[in-house]
């Protein structure tokens, strides 16, 4: 019963979700302070005494108010500026002169509001005929002067220009009111409104006529404007609830036919990366004069906005009422997918086809935060408008109906829920002991942190400072536990475990090790444990981090320099993990920091993009140390096909790091948006790659693998997902650890575990937790194959997680069985025979990153 009621109440917030400017009055902290001092800022001031913190609504600290410097002329453009803090659904300004006391007598009478959603681009308010209007303000210094904006706005910044008829001193108070504005939405585009001219009836001008973006070759774009004002229109299109306006106003309305497609294309633009449960939008439906819902609705998304669109759309068809004219809200469930825009096109269902507001139920990307209303507290005052309970009620029927369906809905997947993971648990409950549990045992040697593989009748010797075995073998935490391959799995002889090379562990033995994994002595040894530690970061890291003392590193080691924090201009976040995020940002100044020769690519005049990896501030101690290493490791990697660290910000908190920033994304995606060169692609224009291109590729990624094994630097998820091209089709290797939000299929994950690219594994990796760059070897080869398949299907594709690790029991036991990837349609025989190389059983006989770059380069000459 507890869990209905609160199922009830949140989806009758839910339901109400669409803002009611009515409603959405609360004062949002200029008066009680909220809204915090260095949130407030303006062009100039008189005194320290009338700065702009002092411009609160019905309070006298310091002088009184805001005063801008020197005497307001009529040409100036002096401003108070306001940062909400985030994007809030303004609806009422409230101002005030300077009183201080009954000392003051400063006031402004007229001013103008310009706004912003980030704060670099403004816009200037307009009326409801699209009029840029001066509002009246004060004509005293005591009395606050409230006015209603209509349209309201929806913006995070705010700006009030005070005007002067005459050279005057202007002083000004201020509170605002409005709600925050969850849907996120910060633009959408569409196709302008239309004019309908039926026979005798008025003329509707169903146009946006308060929409504030672009205007251009009868398109809308980057603006807001009637679709989510808070207006719902009426039954009769032709009635309006705004005065002086003409017919058909609410509505924003297209022809069937018009735009030549039998559908209107709108985009929508968020804030962030949203998890979408649904889009409601008004619509009218006088069938009688031609005018419907429309009949179906196609949502493509993409998680970036430099992304291309996700293939699979969700796709929703309408019930059509040729009963009841009545508008209506349809809700459109959008499957709870992750997207920043969404683009959707609506099929007309007849001649006409109208919408007054569209509004989204989403929450944070990978949260269960349904975005409303309710939020904001209803112990705050409200500015009361004497109409607002003159107008009609829309029904609560459809509301209750829709929350009774979404309950419903919710109960069936939850039931669904529990009974998967009643079923995951069994089949988990029949997996035998760890994997070798009899066989191998395994200790970390304090002395040397390195581990050591034995076999019985030798004893562990475990220390207390010793890490749990979980730890040392990586069937855990990172890597699994093949259910059922214990008892299918031969005893692990000595000679196998030869074969196995402990060096891959314990510190080299080159009488036995094969040059994968025989490092030279003067070159540190890095321990499995040391990689497993930096998993906090971003979920995963680039290259595998020396065990380095933490004592011994210091900001100092670092080879890059520092870079102003300020200079970096937040664009929108890449992906997150458990201690970081990776954002895009635009970087000021970066070319003549970094000096002549530095990797940056030719923008054109355009600013210089780069991705910024950086540690949150609630990360631990041990995060925070790994974070350095990372850095000072990332720092001496040089080489034209590893992504470059420029520069870092580590002089203050949060730390972060810099790295060059690819326009053409990651690999996998560019490929699979391709077809091979043909003359039906030149003919259609069809998007190609040659086989010399794939070939020139595959060189790239062997050079710098090459160059990584020459470090002794062990990758550990080397693949097309982490092969990232510029625009001139340079591939650069990396992994920051948010493909796997991306690519979430390629990771094998077990009762909330950390994941694993088993498709990519090397059998001695998923069997004996060994990382080597023989592995990389094999899942390079994998890296071969995905190029020479355009990325068209995943590895073993026909083959489930559980039989991909029982095929790895395979390899192990080398008796024939083990299934191997097909040779790609597109692939050479040549090509395709070092591909099985890369997959041999036996580590010794795997060739090497130099032979593979020597054996690929002639393909390319030719």
């Amino acid at each position: 019963p507890t869990m209905l009621f609160y199922l009830l109440l949140v989806f009758q917030a839910n339901a109400n979700a669409q803002i009611d400017p009515a409603h959405c009055r609360y004062p949002l902290g200029m008066e009680d302070g909220r809204i915090q001092d260095h949130a407030i800022t303006a062009s100039s001031q008189w005194y320290e005494t009338t700065g702009p913190q002092y411009a609160r609504l019905n309070r006298e600290e310091g002088d009184g108010a805001w005063c801008p410097a020197g005497l307001l002329q009529p040409s100036d453009t002096q401003y108070l500026q306001v940062d909400l803090g985030q994007l809030t659904f303004l609806t009422v300004v409230g101002t005030q002169g300077r009183y201080a006391r009954n000392s003051g007598k400063e006031f402004a009478r007229m001013y103008r509001l310009n706004y912003s959603h980030d704060g670099q681009l403004w816009r200037s308010w307009k009326n409801r005929l699209g009029n840029k209007e001066r509002e009246v303000a004060n004509d005293n210094a005591y009395v606050s002067v409230i006015k209603d904006l209509h349209p309201p706005i929806i913006s995070r910044y705010v700006r009030l220009i005070p005007v002067t008829k005459m050279p005057t001193t202007v002083c000004m108070r201020l509170e605002l009111y409005g709600c925050p504005w969850h849907d996120g939405l910060t633009s959408y585009s569409s196709p302008e409104g239309q004019l309908m001219m039926p026979p005798g009836y008025p003329i509707a001008s169903l146009n946006d006529s308060t929409y504030d973006g672009a205007h251009e070759r009868r398109k809308l774009s980057g603006g807001l404007g009637q679709l989510t004002d808070g207006v719902i229109g009426q039954d009769d299109f032709l009635v309006t609830r705004q005065y002086h306006v003409w017919p058909g106003y609410d509505y924003v309305g297209w022809r069937n036919g018009s735009l030549g497609s039998g559908y209107v294309e709108m985009e929508f633009v968020f804030d962030k990366q949203r998890n979408f449960t649904s889009m409601k939008v008004h619509s009218n439906n006088m069938f009688y004069r031609g005018v419907k819902i429309f009949s179906s609705v196609s949502c493509s998304f993409k998680p970036r906005l430099i992304a291309t669109w996700e293939a699979e759309p969700v796709e929703f068809r309408t019930v059509l009422d040729d009963r009841n004219p009545s508008a209506r809200y349809v809700t459109v469930p959008l499957g709870r997918r992750n997207a920043k825009a969404l683009r959707c096109r609506f099929h007309f269902a007849d001649v006409w086809m109208m919408f007054s507001e569209i509004s989204f139920q989403s929450g944070r990307r990978g949260s269960r935060e349904i975005s409303t209303e309710s939020s904001m507290p209803t112990t705050h005052k409200t500015v009361t408008n004497p109409s607002a309970k003159d107008q009609p009620d829309d029904g609560n029927t459809p509301i209750l109906i829709g929350c009774l369906v979404t309950i419903i809905l919710l109960l069936v997947v939850i039931i669904f829920l529990i009974l998967w993971c009643q079923y995951v648990c069994k089949v988990l409950e029949k997996a035998p002991r760890r994997i070798l549990e009899e066989e191998v045992t395994v200790r970390l040697s304090s002395s040397s942190d390195t581990i050591i593989l034995q076999t019985p009748p030798v004893p562990p010797r475990v220390s207390q400072m010793d890490h749990p075995y979980e730890r040392v073998f990586l069937l855990d935490p990172q890597y699994q536990d093949p259910a059922g391959l214990r008892n299918k799995l031969p005893e692990l002889s000595r000679s196998a475990e030869t074969s196995a090379c402990g060096g891959g562990y314990a510190e080299p033995d080159v009488t036995q090790c094969t040059p994968h994994q025989c490092f030279q002595s003067s070159v540190p040894h890095y321990a499995e444990t040391d990689i497993v530690s930096l998993q906090g970061v971003t979920g995963s890291n680039m290259y595998a981090v020396p065990a380095l003392t933490v004592d011994s590193l210091t900001r100092k080691d670092i080879s890059v320099a520092e870079f102003p924090r300020h200079r970096l201009l937040f664009r929108e976040k890449l992906g997150e993990g458990q201690f970081g995020e990776v954002h895009l940002c635009e970087a000021e100044g970066l070319p003549e920091f970094l000096g002549e020769g530095a990797p940056l690519p030719d923008r054109d005049g355009r600013p210089v993009l780069v991705a910024v990896k950086q540690l949150r501030a609630d990360a631990t101690n041990n995060a925070r140390n790994d974070f350095l290493k990372e850095i000072k490791i990332m720092s001496r990697l040089n080489d034209p096909n590893i992504i470059q660290l420029l520069c870092v910000c580590v002089s203050s908190d949060p730390l972060c790091m810099v790295t060059e920033y690819m326009d053409n994304g990651d690999l996998n995606m560019f490929l699979s948006q391709r077809e091979m060169e043909s003359t039906l692609t030149h003919a259609n224009n069809i998007p190609a790659v040659s086989l010399s291109d794939l070939l020139h590729m595959s060189v790239q990624i062997s050079s710098g693998m090459r160059y990584l094994a020459s470090l002794n630097f062990v990758h550990r998820d080397l693949a097309t997902r982490n092969c990232l091209l510029d625009r001139r089709l340079t591939i650069k290797i990396a992994d920051f650890g948010m493909s796997r939000n991306l690519y979430s299929s390629d990771y094998y994950r077990i009762q909330g575990r950390a994941v694993l690219p088993i498709r990519w594994m090397a059998w001695e990796s998923i069997l004996l937790g060994k990382f080597t760059t023989a592995s990389d070897v094999w899942a390079f080869g994998v890296t071969l194959w995905e190029i020479f398949t355009l990325c068209k299907e995943q590895p073993y594709s026909l083959l489930s997680d559980e039989q991909v690790i029982e095929n790895t029991g395979e390899f192990f036991r080398n008796q024939g069985r083990q299934i191997f990837l097909f040779a790609p349609l597109l692939c050479p025989p040549s090509l395709f025979e070092l591909m099985m190389r890369c997959w041999d059983r036996d580590i010794a006989d795997r060739p090497t990153f130099e032979g593979l770059y020597q054996a690929l380069r002639p393909h390319v000459v030719q």
